[in-house]
């Protein structure tokens, strides 16, 4: 269940009226972001909801997804093939992101997401969508690459992330025993907080600085900051 909750001060907000909901993990097939999604799915109007495969470049995932949505949360999806930079480039692809209620960039693997929509219409598309009060759904990978810096594939570099989250940046499925990773991340220049989700909970930065989650999440400020622990309020009975 999701509900609002109290974050720290730093956290910073995607500039717009939107919802930007950020996954830690899970997998669908086995109800593990059943809770999550129906969190963001509350706040998304009618109409299909927009997959974007680039992070994963799979053609499977996209239609396992669209299975799930409409069994368990009776929603039909429409798969954006956003694979490559040409696809982002497509101005047709831009026109159907910005007319899904919801945008979902499935996980997989950063650099690949990064490299399909870095500076290009679909991109731009999604941010547009987001401003104006649109639903943006990150998971995993996706959703490190929606901050100013991400771990790339190749071990011990990063590159640039999106920079939705102003000076933020995202571990997901996220082990405060190990938090080493993060913290690497947040050492990176022009970084100054971040979130660590776990696997299964979720993230959601609403308009006015409006906070919703399902499930316990992390934020710390700098890399040797103290991590602060928040978790929704259990629900009333």
């Amino acid at each position: 269940m999701n509900a609002r909750v109290e974050v720290p001060e730093f956290v910073r907000h995607p500039a717009g009226d939107g919802w930007l909901a950020l996954l830690g993990g899970g997998e669908l097939t086995f109800g593990e972001t059943y809770e999550a999604d129906a969190a963001w799915l509350a706040h998304a109007g009618p109409g299909p909801i927009g997959f974007v495969p680039a992070a994963s470049g799979s053609l499977d995932y996209g239609r396992h997804f669209a299975a799930y949505l409409e069994s368990e949360h009776g929603r039909l999806t429409e798969i954006v093939p956003i694979y490559r930079p040409r696809d982002a480039r497509r101005g047709k692809n831009a026109e159907r992101l910005a007319e899904c209620a919801a945008i979902y960039l499935g996980g997989g693997v950063a650099d690949h997401l990064l490299e399909a929509l870095a500076g290009s219409p679909a991109a731009d598309a999604m941010l547009d969508r987001l401003r104006a009060g649109g639903v943006v759904v990150a998971i995993a990978a996706a959703a490190q690459a929606l901050g100013r810096a991400v771990r790339s594939i190749r071990v011990g570099h990063f590159v640039d992330g999106l920079d939705w989250l102003p000076g933020g940046v995202v571990e997901t499925n996220f082990d405060p025993d190990h938090d080493r990773r993060l913290r690497q991340s947040l050492a990176r220049p022009g970084v100054s907080w971040g979130l660590g989700i776990p696997s299964e909970s979720a993230v959601l930065l609403g308009p006015g600085g409006v906070v919703e989650a399902t499930g316990p999440f992390f934020a710390v400020a700098g890399a040797q900051g103290e991590l602060v622990e928040i978790e929704p309020p259990a629900p009333e009975d």
